[in-house]
């Protein structure tokens, strides 16, 4: 059964690494890296499907606030708590924000339809996206490229087969759930922040 995973990973990994990346990501590219260390495929794989699903992604949520700004979906994205604050920091400082967007967490989607909406052109968009999306998808990719070293470190040989399969499960596991924990307080702090201005 270990053979048929990792024969099913050898194949279809980079293009679950490039489909992962089109939305957050970082799972992914993680994921990746760590698969890489394990010479499922090359680091560069990694890196380069990353890349190419991070920067496919965000040009789609850019044009999806450019060309559909009056979808329904549109508009509940724009009633997220994060929205109003990636508008504003948007028109203030348009390439600075394009490059920060992604490692805010929560803000790659809103933030590119947040880009489409304001009106920056497609140029001034895609330029610092791409160089963003490089420097996201080397850092991602090496830091689960590193998980597997340590890993090999920590154990003194090269990781058999299930023990690759159960530490990328457990690594996949602390990503989500770290995600979750951010998903569940992010809101409650916006919430608080925006009752404390109110108020």
């Amino acid at each position: 059964m270990d053979h048929i995973i990792e024969h099913w990973i050898a194949q279809y990994g980079l293009i679950a690494v490039f489909l992962g990346c089109l939305l957050e990501g970082e799972t992914a590219a993680l994921l990746g890296g760590f698969f890489a260390h394990q010479q499922a495929f090359a680091l560069w794989q990694t890196v380069l499907a990353a890349f190419c699903g991070a920067t496919l992604g965000d040009t789609g949520f850019f044009l999806l606030g450019r060309r559909f700004a009056q979808h329904r979906w549109v508009r509940r994205l724009r009633g997220q708590p994060g929205f109003d604050r990636a508008d504003r920091l948007l028109r203030q400082h348009p390439t600075l924000f394009v490059l920060s967007n992604r490692y805010l967490y929560g803000m790659r989607l809103v933030g590119g339809v947040a880009a489409g909406l304001a009106e920056i052109g497609l140029a001034r968009f895609i330029v610092p996206n791409m160089v963003s999306a490089a420097c996201w998808a080397v850092l991602f990719s090496a830091l689960g490229y590193l998980v597997g070293l340590g890993a090999q470190q920590v154990l003194g040989h090269a990781l058999h087969a299930h023990q690759r399969l159960w530490l990328a499960l457990a690594l996949a596991l602390m990503v989500v759930m770290g995600l979750a924990a951010l998903l569940v307080h992010a809101p409650r702090r916006c919430t608080a922040r925006h009752h404390a201005i109110s108020a």
